[in-house]
């Protein structure tokens, strides 16, 4: 009788432990399926964000003060670049990385970087250059984005010619 009743003990034991052992692995799947959901979520919100200071330019038009603004703001940032093209200058120049348009400038182009400008940001404040920016000026913007939709660009062309 006291085998036996050592003998449930010990299986009630080992019954409990392998129910406890399975509770905590359902727990842990169920948990790391939560984690990766999370994480995919919060991939998305910082992909928004940084594509946020972009979505002021997009198919908008702007002053030239803003033009030259932006062009301060992103002067610094890598794999990126802007495109002015002024009434004297309607070619336009590239600051910071040149890129390379694939498409006509609809809502289907894609741009990836092809080389570094060498243009002097500080041309656009010199009246006497083509490369002048009238800061009374009106400019549409355009976003470019490569074929992963991160944003590698902007385009300024001048819309009018301020008095």
């Amino acid at each position: 009788m006291n085998n036996a009743s050592s003998a449930l003990k010990v299986a009630a034991g080992i019954f409990l432990t392998i129910a406890l052992i399975t509770i905590v692995v359902i727990l842990f799947v169920s948990a790391q399926e939560a984690t990766k959901t999370a994480q995919n979520n919060f991939s998305d919100i910082q992909t928004e964000l940084s594509q946020a200071s972009f979505t002021v330019y997009d198919d908008t038009t702007v002053s030239g003060s803003q033009v030259t603004n932006a062009l301060r703001k992103f002067k610094d940032r890598g794999e990126f670049g802007i495109q002015i093209k002024t009434g004297k200058n309607s070619g336009g120049q590239w600051y910071g990385d040149i890129l390379r348009i694939s498409g006509p400038l609809t809502n289907e182009e894609y741009g990836s970087v092809s080389g570094r400008s060498l243009a002097d940001i500080g041309n656009t404040w010199n009246e006497k250059l083509n490369e002048y920016v009238n800061p009374s000026g009106k400019f549409k913007a355009k976003v470019i984005k490569d074929n992963s939709n991160v944003v590698r660009g902007i385009i300024f062309t001048q819309t009018t010619v301020a008095p």
